[in-house]
């Protein structure tokens, strides 16, 4: 057992901090699970089911002033490193990995990892279902789903991991190494908790750190890519040059056709560079282009992602909810082909929205502006479009219904996280949807 005896404290009692600590709890750890949050503020069922397992816990301000001794620290991706919790370890010298470095160590199986700024988890879903339909067992984790640390204690007979990874979680690897890396794209974001886009774009390039010549790194064409030791597969939807491109209608490689865009249920130009990493993937694998095909005109978009809700009155309303940067906001408006009432904001991240203004100048008839940054995208915004601002997604909703004309389309595309509202982009999403089903109908 690796971790036999040892005292050993996991920083951060959400999914991922739990997940570590039982996965070294499986493997012999004395664990203590350390989290800056009140008691009255942590999942209860999670807390229980750790003690349960013989986990001590402790909250609040015990645990950023533990004066405990311990062999090693695992962070959670979501505890900042510049925390206090943290800065209580890492100053008095006790090693700190993070919980995918965990994860990893204990995995028996090879693993892809995907990252970018957006479509990871568009990408590591197809990757994951085509992979299956096509023989080898995996499962999509990681940053969705199941924490790595708990696929590797379930020690299930997997061939291969499909692994999404962001920045925060690679912030801490040593020996991370997968044998397919996946960069989609990369746009700035996350600008509250690094001090530079780059700071945030080298967290992320450590994906290939400790990749070697005999693995595969698939890149989009466009980005600067030098120096990369791995063997390199490029994708492109806007490069000519790229091993993967569009043209009449289809995904080619080289100068082979290998999937029609017709075939597919994703849309616009970002998720056809998700199905061409996905198509690389499977090339990698030693997987036929005839056999990728059906399981990837069959994968179904996600909640959240460009989702049509409903037509109310003539209006399409979409839920964009998992745009949380402002790249993800422009495939979301050069993805529309009609007028645009856009619903956008959330929390101040510390980066401007200035860089969409003349996009939003050409696709969007009328934003309506929520969240402590709604007046900061107002100012960027000024005289390219007329804006509003609302006190909440209900008021949102209700301005958007009362200004869209019939053949317009309402797109929620917040373009930032919104934790100053909501607990997740999956909670703000599905307020969306329920706000628009409440909707009436009028003759």
């Amino acid at each position: 057992m690796r971790y036999k005896n040892q005292n050993i404290a996991v920083l951060g009692a959400g999914l991922s901090g739990s997940a570590a600590a039982l996965l070294l709890k499986s493997e012999g750890a004395r664990v203590t699970v350390l989290d800056s949050a009140e008691e009255k503020d942590l999942l209860k069922s999670t807390i229980d089911n750790l003690r349960a397992q013989d986990v001590r816990v402790i909250w609040g301000a015990a645990a950023d002033d533990d004066p405990s001794v311990y062999q090693m620290a695992v962070l959670s991706p979501g505890i900042d490193p510049a925390s206090r919790l943290v800065r209580n370890f890492s100053s008095r010298g006790i090693p700190i990995i993070g919980e995918l470095e965990l994860g990893w160590r204990s995995c028996e199986v090879p693993v892809i990892a995907v990252t970018g700024t957006n479509g990871k988890t568009t990408t590591t879903e197809l990757v994951a279902q085509m992979l299956n339909a096509c023989g080898q067992r995996t499962i999509a984790c990681g940053n969705i789903g199941k924490p790595l640390s708990e696929v590797a204690r379930e020690k299930q007979p997997f061939d291969v991991l499909t692994v999404e990874v962001s920045s925060f979680q690679l912030e801490t690897i040593r020996t991370f190494h997968p044998v397919i890396s996946l960069w989609l794209n990369f746009a700035p974001d996350h600008l509250d908790r690094y001090r530079s886009v780059a700071d945030y774009r080298a967290a992320k390039l450590r994906i290939f750190e400790n990749q070697t010549d005999a693995d595969v790194a698939v890149v989009n064409a466009i980005e600067e890519m030098k120096g990369l030791r791995p063997r390199t597969i490029t994708f492109s939807a806007y490069a000519n040059h790229a091993d993967f491109r569009v043209a009449e209608g289809a995904i080619f490689y080289r100068n082979e056709p290998v999937l029609r865009l017709a075939d597919v249920k994703l849309r616009g130009l970002h998720n056809i560079e998700n199905l061409m990493a996905t198509l690389a993937v499977g090339m990698a694998r030693g997987i036929s282009f005839g056999k990728m095909a059906p399981p990837l005109c069959a994968y179904e978009p996600q909640a959240h992602r460009c989702e049509f809700v409903r037509e109310v009155n003539g209006v399409a309303y979409v839920n964009d909810s998992k745009a949380t940067n402002l790249d993800a906001v422009e495939k979301a408006l050069r993805a529309q082909s009609k007028p645009v009432v856009l619903i956008a904001g959330g929390k101040d991240k510390g980066f401007s929205f200035d860089p969409l203004r003349l996009l939003v100048k050409e696709k969007v008839r009328s934003a309506i502006l929520i969240g402590e940054i709604a007046r900061s995208i107002d100012r960027s915004w000024a005289g390219a479009v007329k804006s509003e601002i609302a006190n909440s997604l209900a008021d949102a909703v209700e301005r958007a219904r009362a200004s869209a004309k019939p053949g317009e389309i309402v797109l929620f595309s917040p373009g930032t996280s919104s934790f100053d509202m909501f607990k997740s982009y999956a909670d703000r999403g599905d307020q969306f949807r329920a706000l628009v089903r409440a909707l009436p109908e009028t003759r």
